[in-house]
């Protein structure tokens, strides 16, 4: 199959007609990829998740690798565009052989990004304005069943082959389903979301939805009575070798660990001071945590779910009207974006999903509820500044806004995660820097984002490598970080509710190297445009912000290897 997808996809033999050939490729064997990126409309499949399925992906890798490989060998990536994307594509690919060639797809039990989420996510991306776009939700929807049961054959593998997830994210996962099957609506989460159908579609969709709610509870009792009983030995930890490794697939960088681990103790004490400074103009007399405590439980907050999306509507909104011309120029589709509520049992750490190519989908970010009926604004500003806009929302839009002038492949699937989060970063620090967080409350809520982002340094490569809390340290000097103390050292310093950092703590368990791409791809953004200042005045010239940005934006994806050198040269 996969010979005969290259076959048909073919698009010339420069590396950037071979990256698209390989999203069009890739769409076709997941077809949750095309429902993110907006292709194959009437295409009504899930993925195969089964270890057949992961093979085929990897295959249609090898075969893009070496496609490139003759391209390179003839002049092909002479071009500086093209240059650019062949290495893009190559390390890309390269990360994700050697994710795939461990067996870390046999152990994907996590609670964020997990296969199954990715399935449910998939519904809450696709048109339901018609009587038949419900058509196609029915379709994939009744696939359900055959795509959890292919997701267990995978993870049986993992066991026969001692690849197991840590059981922290097996207990959690199982929570999460459980939340899904909420059995106050047939067909839990599944049947609740139907119920936007059109009445004459209703019954059958319910009935539909309720046979996949079966099969989900079917998983989760076989996760909970079997993979965890298997898998209550395996650490969840992953040492250094495996982190290594992940590293390279979220940051596009081979990172000096200890390097970056001693970095982020240097952010920590810096950001330390200036919490304090800000928690006196909130609460004098009052410590970081005390002030943040306050400003959770008696502090400005928006009353409703519906009220707290409308409230982060307006701030995106105001944000774009204010932002453009001055320090954006921003097209028309990349200005729509949309606040919406996530669906229950998600983690609880917001989150953007990205427009498709041809912005019929706009992109939104989506606010966890876990229940609540009050939202303190104190940290939703600055969030909603990483979130929305100027944040994720502007990099990932205007880069499709752009893909023709690159490659579908540098604004899609080559995405970088540290790219996108050191940008996300970025744009909250820019708001800083701008005047937008003045208010005591929401600075302090910048502060203790940005040391969250720093913790997660610290946490993510010192449980996974084990490291030691440096001497410095105010937190058992000398000791191990390990998992247990993480959460604690995380709470003390961080003034998020529990229930938010106890989800945290999981997720960086269950995504090793994620995290840590936030604060060191910031640290490249900043150093970026401090070197491409300094390059412009040493030529004598102004340096222009607003230009700076946009061409920055319209690079497409890069790596952490890369992203300094190409941001000085702008």
């Amino acid at each position: 199959m996969v010979e005969e997808l290259i076959n048909s996809h073919e698009g010339g033999t420069t590396p950037r007609r071979i990256a698209d050939s390989y999203v069009q490729a890739l769409a076709e064997l997941d077809p949750l990829t095309a429902v993110y990126l907006g292709l194959n409309p009437d295409d009504d499949r899930l993925p195969d998740l089964s270890p057949a399925g992961d093979r085929e992906i990897a295959e249609l890798g090898r075969r893009t690798l070496a496609r490139l490989d003759a391209a390179e060998a003839a002049g092909a990536s002479q071009d500086e565009a093209e240059r650019r994307c062949a290495r893009l594509l190559r390390e890309r690919l390269t990360a994700e052989l050697a994710v795939h060639e461990a067996g870390e797809n046999l152990r994907a039990v996590r609670n964020l990004g997990s296969p199954v989420h990715n399935v449910r996510e998939v519904f809450t991306l696709m048109a339901t304005a018609t009587a038949e776009d419900w058509e196609l939700v029915g379709r994939r929807l009744a696939r359900v069943p055959v795509a959890l049961a292919q997701y267990r054959e995978t993870l049986e593998e993992g066991v026969a082959r001692g690849l197991l997830s840590g059981p922290r994210q097996v207990t959690t996962v199982v929570g999460q389903f459980g939340e899904w099957l909420d059995p106050a609506t047939p067909g839990g989460w599944f049947g609740e979301f139907v119920q936007a159908a059109p009445e004459e579609q209703r019954a059958t969709l319910t009935g539909i939805a309720v046979a996949a709610a079966d099969a989900l509870a079917t998983l989760r009792d076989w996760l909970r009575d079997v993979y965890g009983p298997a898998a209550a030995a395996a650490p969840d930890t992953v040492g250094r070798e495996r982190y290594a490794r992940w590293v390279r697939y979220w940051t596009g960088s081979d990172l000096d660990l200890d390097e970056a681990y001693g970095w982020a103790w240097q952010q920590f004490h810096e950001l330390a001071a200036q919490m304090r400074a800000e928690a006196e103009k909130v609460r004098p007399g009052s410590t970081p945590m005390q002030a943040m405590k306050w400003l959770e439980t008696d502090g400005p907050s928006i009353k409703g779910e519906e009220a707290a999306r409308e409230y982060l509507q307006g701030l995106m909104d105001q944000a774009i009207a204010d932002l453009q011309g001055t320090h954006f120029d921003l097209a028309e589709p990349v200005t729509r974006v949309e606040s919406r509520l996530a669906p229950a049992g998600s983690a609880a750490a917001p989150y953007y999903t990205a427009p498709s190519l041809d912005f019929t989908r706009p992109g939104r970010t989506w606010l966890p509820t876990l229940g609540r009926e009050a939202f303190p604004v104190w940290d939703l500003v600055s969030t909603w500044y990483h979130e929305g806009v100027p944040g994720h929302h502007l990099q990932l839009a205007q880069w499709n806004y752009v893909a023709d002038r690159l490659s579908t492949y540098q604004v899609s699937l080559g995405g970088v995660s540290a790219n996108l989060e050191g940008w996300a970063l970025y744009a909250e620090r820019l708001m800083d820097e701008l005047g937008y967080l003045t208010d005591p409350g929401h600075r302090l809520g910048y502060l203790n984002a940005q040391m969250m982002r720093a913790l997660r340094v610290i946490v993510d490569i010192g449980m996974h490598v084990g490291l030691d809390f440096p001497a410095d340290s105010p937190y058992k000097p000398g000791e191990p970080v390990l998992p247990d103390d993480a959460r604690e050292f995380f709470g003390q310093y961080c003034g998020l509710p529990a229930e938010f950092l106890d989800s945290e703590l999981v997720r960086y368990l269950g995504l090793p190297g994620q995290a840590i791409g936030y604060k060191l791809g910031e640290r490249a953004w900043l150093r970026g445009r401090e070197a491409a200042k300094a390059a412009h005045e040493a030529r004598g010239e102004a340096f222009d912000l607003k230009a700076w940005h946009m061409a920055a934006l319209s690079q497409g994806s890069l790596g952490l290897d890369d992203l300094v050198a190409e941001l000085t040269a702008l």
